[in-house]
């Protein structure tokens, strides 16, 4: 009977031990769970996220330094960034005669490194229309006689 009494007792031990690894296992699974959701905020406003230990996924160089690349000027410094509707305005200051926007498309990939769609450019061609900067006359644009 002592040996009955024994596994009984080392079964209980056991089982003792397991409801603890049990509710410690969950205790850890809430922590982290709350630690991936502040990672993901962190990551979401701007912040440096911290690794989460999972290995990151690799892109294939060509698509990785095609996504990661910035412009560059001649002396290797980064280009300004400038919004589309003040470059496509000193465009068409570029062009005294007038500037069609097939031009105006070229001039901005080769001056400012824009990559620019033709209804984008249209829409910012457009705004400055509205508020009496530009003027469109034959199919060409032109700074406003006022500016």
């Amino acid at each position: 009977m002592a040996i009955l009494d024994q596994i009984g007792l080392e079964k209980r031990r056991i089982s003792q031990r397991l409801a603890l690894l049990d509710t410690e296992r969950t205790k850890l699974g809430s922590q982290l769970e709350e630690l991936e959701i502040a990672e993901r905020a962190l990551r979401r406003f701007g912040g440096k996220a911290v690794a989460n230990g999972k290995p990151a996924t690799k892109r294939n160089d060509k698509a990785a330094s095609r996504a990661g690349e910035k412009r560059r000027a001649a002396n290797g410094q980064r280009a300004a960034r400038m919004p589309l509707g003040d470059a496509a305005l000193q465009a068409v200051q570029a062009h005294a005669k007038g500037a069609s926007a097939s031009d105006l498309i070229t001039h901005l990939s080769r001056e400012f490194g824009l990559t620019v769609r033709p209804n984008h450019l249209g829409m910012a061609l457009q705004r400055h229309r509205r508020a009496g900067r530009l003027e469109h006359r034959d199919q060409r644009w032109y700074l406003s006689r006022l500016t």
